[in-house]
């Protein structure tokens, strides 16, 4: 069973336990579960990545030693995947020395906790992270929801740290899935020189991929805060802007079409080859478009056009 099957029976808060001793398995299994909580456990990194894959839990306790695959590469692990980059991670470790924590919040984790373990402190620890987690899930989804996808990226290293179900989709559909979370070479430098630009004050500009009819553009809006740089990603099409301009001047979805490509730069000549008609047609839906507008030039069309659905732009 899934974690969004238990979250329709109404628990909302999946933890998922790693940990190799049976003892400890059981201590905070009991103690989260008392707690309303519900517990997931496996007992290797291997067993960990796989529960973590089909449940998507909202926390993992982690511990940090272990046979096999350790708790520092189960993290990387899930850090370097899209589907669980956004789960947060804390450690369960009887090392203290500064190398071991330093590697646990290298590796991705949010948070640590040291053995012999203190369930009070455990479960004070997973409530803080989960609530905060909650809360940026909420805010990734809400941009989603207004057609905002968006990424925050690390400049250091290009990755991916986090990103909206639909930046996600896009993404992988744009950079292809063997970049995984980390921008493609070109786009690196552009987020980097986009950045500096920001902070020098100066202008940014948006860097477009085309996929045939569909464009996908990137925009940079902002450090947010930590070291990491928010990206907008936004998708259009030919035919969605088309069926925009239909809406908004209400015009035929011909005239809409031919009025496109006008905004596009095309020739009255382009646009009959690309629309598989004459160019007298073209003329024809043209004069049609100038009295509904109310304008008498393609330049007075084009600049309504704009104006009405601002994403429009000139080839």
């Amino acid at each position: 069973m899934t974690a969004d099957a238990w979250r329709r029976g109404g628990n909302d808060d999946v933890v998922l336990i790693v940990d190799d001793v049976p003892d400890n398995l059981a201590m905070l299994h009991d103690a989260l579960d008392e707690s309303g909580y519900v517990v997931l456990v496996a007992t290797s990194g291997e067993a960990a990545l796989q529960r973590c894959r089909d449940a998507q839990p909202d926390i993992v306790l982690l511990d940090a030693l272990m046979p096999g695959l350790d708790g520092f590469d189960v993290a990387r692990l899930l850090k370097a995947a899209p589907e669980t980059a956004h789960i947060p991670i804390v450690f369960m470790t009887g090392l203290t020395d500064t190398e071991h924590v330093v590697r646990a919040f290298e590796a991705g984790g949010v948070d640590y906790v040291t053995k012999p373990l203190r369930p009070a402190e455990v479960l004070a620890r997973i409530c803080a992270h989960v609530r905060q987690a909650r809360h940026g899930a909420q805010a990734r989804n809400a941009l989603d929801a207004f057609g905002q996808a968006a990424f925050a990226v690390r400049l250091a290293d290009a990755r991916i740290v986090w990103q909206t179900p639909l930046a996600r989709r896009l993404c992988a559909q744009y950079f292809g899935s063997a970049s995984g979370p980390v921008l493609p070479e070109p786009l690196a430098r552009w987020a980097s020189a986009q950045a500096s630009a920001w902070l020098a004050g100066a202008p940014t500009c948006e860097h477009t991929l085309v996929q045939g009819t569909r464009r996908l553009s990137l925009a940079m809006h902002g450090d947010t805060g930590d070291g990491d740089w928010l990206v907008v990603v936004r998708e259009s099409s030919d035919a969605a802007a088309a069926h925009a301009l239909s809406l908004a001047l209400r015009l035929t979805a011909r005239e809409a079409e031919v009025l496109y490509w006008v905004v596009r730069g095309k020739t009255n000549r382009d646009i009959a080859d690309i629309l598989g008609m004459s160019p007298r047609t073209v003329n024809k839906h043209l004069e049609h478009v100038f009295e509904k507008l109310g304008v008498e030039t393609r330049t007075a069309a084009a600049s309504m056009a704009m104006q009405r659905v601002p994403r429009l732009s000139p080839a």
